[in-house]
């Protein structure tokens, strides 16, 4: 150690211009960093979700849309109304992108012709809007309401809200910025249509994932700020030192630029977590930073100068600052093998964060400290050991407190942990987003007053080509639609060809059902399907073979597990019949990511207690230790879960990410506690003595961190993004409690452990 500080020493000057330096041109990437808010950036590529997805589109092109919903209290079945639609119409098919829309004024309206009534007509359902009279407006508005592909989709059941569907090409789904451009433009039509007076509201991918880009590069730019400002401020109440405070936060600052432009240099892209990653890395950093200055500034007051007091530093806090590094760097790790992949990119960047930290923080700030020589003022009051009163009345404290801090400590941890039998995983895309965010207004805007906002995409098998012309076959479709409807309030609307054929048979045969001829049934939808205009075809709905059928089904915004309920009781419906069914789309893509989340939580948590329990184990060479290692890191994460179990609060990809993070940082304060007591009780101290040793040395430190990085968790709370306030509730909330943990039960544990025996009697 001794030859390590006068290296350090020696090389200060080149130590203190040289990591600057490397920071300020590997900084310069950052003028390359790309944001990529899609959907597609939560699924591993070659992913067996993503895979089936594609292949959906393949056959029946895009599922995403952009919609925009307006409202008429009078009704949209006036002139000024039906222009707006008309012109947002046409607006959406020049767009690029988007490959069709769909509107109440384009709906291809089937009818007999007034003059001949052996012919059928298939036209815009609203033409030349500036000749119709308000009687013709009334009779369009009634044949509308009685138009089964309309209400509660196109229009409401009071025919006073509508919405404009553009349908995105696959290109959309692949091509970054393709949202952005889109939204760009529809800004642009709806700032055209200010002068009506509508509000208008938007939904649909677009709107999802620039919400989601423009929310995350908010957090961005507003908390990491924030954290530093209040980093600051904390730091300078700890130290009153400006220059604990600027050496602190270089480590920090020199940390996340090297790491996010390492980042951009290997080709990643931020999305909606690894943006938080400067917010994480300042936790980190902080807390090895604030360990090091702690034990330096105790040493000067002791009256040590700036060279021994740089070796005292380095010599108690080296290993555990290495270890604190180490296994923090394993619990983000441990994310790396979640199957969300920006969850997995997060945990893989911040765990090399974690180690990166370390070595600045033990080159970088004592080889700035042998430049700077601060004065400090000596404390004459301190005694020969440097142990203060309040460290001495703490460790008689426990010791003689022990068997009640553990029994309280047991009733406690029993009583929340009970709160995990209450626990459910849920994952809702919408339920991301706070309730004032305009995406979420939208969402319930339209599920209040239209229809249901989300969709399921059911492919149906009919086992053969042209199957889907069969008449056993469009009938059980049928059958289903109506049951689907029946057995689920969320169910709002469902759609496919069979409400085509269904609308044929009505206008010629006046009976609005399946007609009972194969041959008839083909005879409507080749009638349908030659008579579209271009660029409306249906080979949206069935595939080329005609063996495949598409049926939507308009869903309300439900917890994931009231979809895989939904979606499971569709599998078991089709599974009665000689058909197959398989349940495409984003929402069940997104509904079937809660088996990950779960899997994210279980799988790193244990991976983390495994690893670090190893590292210990090596460390420590004693099995007894291992106890005392887990217990006071696993206990926080049990005890917050718990919590939101009671309170039923679910859990979902925020809550899953925080175990392994909560496990990685909380054992930092651990690893100082018991590295500490270890090295008083190697060099003679007694029980009480080694109790007091590590208060005085590592207690205050560990609440201090403990406070600074609470606080850079908690401003999370006021993102608009509910994943991140989540995440930063509940981690605050779990870093608090584990320090108290570590400086109460931990210590009580230790005496129950050490009273009594042969070498301590207590």
């Amino acid at each position: 150690m001794k030859k390590f500080v006068d290296l350090l020493i020696k090389l200060r000057w080149y130590i203190v211009i040289l990591v600057p330096l490397i920071t300020i041109v590997l900084g310069y990437q950052l003028k390359n960093a790309q944001f990529d808010g899609s959907y597609r950036i939560w699924f591993e590529e070659g992913s067996q979700t993503l895979t089936k997805y594609d292949a959906f589109k393949n056959t029946f092109g895009n599922d995403d849309s952009i919609i925009i919903v307006f409202h008429d209290d009078k009704g949209i079945f006036n002139k000024k109304a039906l222009h707006v639609i008309e012109r947002l119409t046409d607006e959406l098919w020049q767009t690029q992108y988007i490959a069709r829309a769909d509107s109440l004024t384009n709906y291809q309206y089937v009818h007999t012709s007034p003059e001949d009534k052996d012919e059928i007509l298939i036209e815009n359902f609203i033409k030349d809007i500036d000749r119709l009279t308000p009687q013709e407006l009334q009779k369009k508005k009634e044949r509308a309401l009685q138009e089964d592909l309309l209400v509660n989709r196109i229009i409401s059941k009071d025919a006073k809200t509508t919405m404009i569907i553009g349908r995105l090409n696959p290109k959309a789904g692949v091509t970054i910025g393709a949202s952005k451009h889109i939204m760009k433009d529809i800004n642009r039509y709806i700032a055209k249509e200010k002068g009506s007076g509508y509000t208008f509201y938007l939904a649909g991918g677009p709107v999802v994932n620039t919400t989601f880009s423009s929310l995350a590069q908010y957090d961005v730019k507003t908390f990491t700020p924030l954290v530093i400002l209040i980093a600051m401020l904390i730091l300078w109440l700890i130290f009153r030192k400006i220059s604990g405070v600027i050496l602190t936060l270089l480590v920090v600052i020199f940390t996340f630029i090297i790491v996010l432009a390492v980042q951009t240099m290997l080709g990643y892209k931020l999305n909606n977590f690894t943006a938080n990653m400067p917010v994480f890395i300042i936790a980190i950093g902080i807390a090895d930073a604030m360990h090091i200055f702690w034990v330096y500034l105790l040493a000067r007051r002791n009256g040590m100068n700036n060279y021994d007091a740089i070796y005292n530093t380095l010599e108690k806090n080296m290993l555990a600052t290495f270890l604190t590094s180490l296994t923090t760097a394993i619990g983000f790790a441990s994310l790396g093998i979640s199957h969300i992949v920006p969850i997995k990119t997060l945990g893989i960047a911040t765990a090399n964060a974690a180690m990166l930290a370390f070595v600045l923080t033990i080159l970088f700030v004592p080889a700035a400290l042998a430049i700077l020589n601060i004065k400090v003022k000596v404390n004459p009051l301190q005694n020969k050991k440097g142990i203060g009163e309040f460290a001495k009345k703490y460790a008689r404290f426990i010791i003689t407190n022990d068997t009640m801090i553990i029994v309280i400590s047991l009733i406690i941890a029993s009583g929340i942990g009970f709160g995990l039998t209450k626990l459910k995983v849920d994952s809702n895309a919408v339920k991301y987003f706070k309730e004032d965010v305009p995406f979420r207004k939208t969402v319930k805007f339209i599920e209040n007053t239209l229809t249901g906002p989300l969709s399921y995409e059911i492919v149906i098998d009919s086992k053969r080509t042209d199957g889907i012309k069969d008449v056993a076959f469009m009938k059980t479709v049928d059958r289903f639609s109506k049951e689907f409807l029946a057995h689920f309030p969320n169910a709002r609307h469902t759609s496919s060809l069979v409400d085509i054929v269904k609308k044929f048979n009505e206008v010629i045969d006046a009976n609005k059902s399946i007609p009972n001829s194969n041959e008839l049934i083909a005879q409507y939808l080749l009638l349908y399907s030659l008579s579209l205009p271009q660029g409306m075809e249906i080979n949206d709905k069935m595939d080329v073979n005609e063996r495949l059928l598409r049926l939507t089904a308009s869903m309300n915004v439900a917890d994931s597990s009231q979809d895989l309920k939904q979606m499971a009781w569709i599998e078991k419906w089709w599974s009665k019949t000689p058909f197959t069914v398989e349940i495409d789309g984003q929402t069940a893509m997104f509904a079937h990511m809660q088996h990950d989340v779960t899997d994210t939580l279980i799988s790193s948590l244990l991976l983390s207690v495994l690893v670090t329990s190893f590292v210990m184990l090596l460390i420590f060479r004693s099995i007894k230790m291992i106890p005392l290692f887990i217990i006071p890191n696993v206990l926080p994460i049990i005890l917050v879960i718990g919590i939101m179990g009671w309170l039923g609060i679910s859990i979902d990809i925020g809550v899953a990410i925080s175990g392994a993070i909560i496990l990685g940082i909380a054992i930092d304060d651990t690893i100082h506690f018991l590295i500490k007591y270890t090295q008083a009780r190697k060099n003679g101290l007694n029980l009480e003595q080694a109790l007091a040793y590590v208060m005085h040395y590592s207690g205050s430190a560990m609440i201090l961190t403990t406070l600074v990085l609470s606080a850079a968790f908690i401003v999370f709370i006021f993102s608009q993004f509910m994943l991140n306030a989540n995440f930063g509730l509940i981690t605050a909330t779990a870093l608090l409690i584990a320090v108290a943990i570590d400086l109460l039960l931990l210590p009580a544990l230790i005496s129950k452990m050490e009273c009594n025996t042969k070498e301590e009697k207590c």
